[in-house]
This record gives C-alpha cells, structure tokens and sequence, in this order.
C-alpha cells in the first residue's frame, strides 16, 4: 500500500497568492467606514481563519461588533466582484497539481475562504485538477478549520482513506487542522507564514517550491 493517494490542499497562500485581493477589499471597506488602511504585511499577518476574522483583525482596536459586521458586510460584495483582479497562481503551482494528477492521485482543496468563492476558483484556475473542494460554511453548521469536519467532510466524499491522505498548507491554521484530523502535514514556505514561525508552531516537514512538492509527494507514491 502507497502512503499516500489523497492530497488535501489549503488554498489561500499555498495554491493561490489572495494577498492583494484581500488587502484591496479589506482597505475599501475601512476606508469606507472612515479608519485607516493596513499594510501588506499586516494583511498577511490577519488572514487564515476566514474573513470575518481577516475583518476582525484589521478594524481599529475596540470597535464593536455592529461595526465589526458593517465593514464585513462592505468587504463581502467588493471582494466578491474583485476576488480575480489580482489573485494567481503561485508560479509552478498548476504544473505541480497536473504532475501529481497524471500519477493518480486524488487532489482536494479545503479553505476557510467561503463556500461558494473556493467552489467557483477552482474551474477558473485549475480546471479538471481538484476532485472535491469545500470552503467556509458556519452558517450551515460546517465548523471553520481548524476544527476537522471539512477535511472529514472531504474524504467522505471522496471515499478516500484517511491513512493514505496528506494535508499540505501555509500556516498554523493548517497545522493544527491536520493535527485535528489526523493527517500528516507538509507546510510550504512561499505563502503567508515563514519557515521560523510554522517551526514554532509544530511544523516538521517543508517544502521550498511546487516542484519540490510535487517530487516528495511522488516519492511516496
């Protein structure tokens, strides 16, 4: 038996760089609501546990919750409409899943982006690629990574073993669901948390480059 025939993928920061999209939409709604705009670094240091975190974060210190869901409620539609201005690919990244997929291999991607946004990128990006997909959706009573019921959710689907399944993500978040579902992890380094700090947090296996993804993976074949 192979380890592994079942690849799980993050999204934002490990498949695709959301990170001006999301800065864009985060600044027009807090401009809108007169507070100041955050930097690059500070958006990247916000994202992944959803939006309405992303949202949480980047407000103005003390402000309350009615305020909170106004700037939410400005973010969601913009973002919406301008979710593909910016947002690519990582460089190798397509190349890396068509390689994995010409071997066999099962690929998913589950994201804390909501539902009906990773569902409808997955087409436009990488076409004929990912098997199953599932986003962010508490309101139907989906639990948000870092709580497993989405990674579980996924393999059901695909009727996939959990024994022979790897998750591959950016960040603590990743980690952590991982850990929640009993999977392995590989954390990659060109997303949105370095090396140090995924180290820090549990990580023990990196990968540098989609190219050195899709060889280890193969390895395990």
């Amino acid at each position: 038996m192979r380890p592994y025939d079942t690849i799980i993928f993050d999204l934002d920061g490990t498949l695709l760089d959301t990170l001006d999209d999301l800065m864009d939409a985060t600044n027009h709604a807090l401009r809108q609501m007169g507070w100041p705009e955050r930097s690059k670094d500070e958006i990247c240091q916000f994202v992944g546990n959803g939006v309405a975190k992303l949202i949480e974060r980047a407000v103005p210190p003390g402000t309350d919750d009615a305020g909170v869901k106004k700037a939410l409620d400005i973010f969601t539609p913009y973002y919406d409409a301008h979710k593909q201005d910016k947002t690519a690919p990582y460089p190798g990244i397509p190349d890396m899943l068509t390689a994995l997929k010409a071997r066999g291999l099962t690929l998913a991607v589950v994201s804390n982006k909501f539902d009906a946004a990773v569902k409808g990128l997955m087409p436009e990006y990488f076409p004929g690629l990912i098997d199953a997909a599932a986003g962010e959706a508490v309101a139907a009573g989906v639990p948000k990574k870092p709580h497993p019921a989405m990674v579980h959710g996924v393999l059901k689907t695909l009727g996939a073993d959990p024994a022979r399944a790897v998750y591959v993500g950016d960040s603590d978040v990743d980690l952590q669901t991982a850990k929640n579902a009993g999977l392995p992890c590989i954390s990659v380094t060109w997303g949105f948390r370095e090396e140090d700090f995924l180290r820090a947090h549990g990580g023990a296996t990196f990968v540098h480059s989609p190219a050195e993804l899709a060889a280890f993976l193969m390895e395990k074949i």
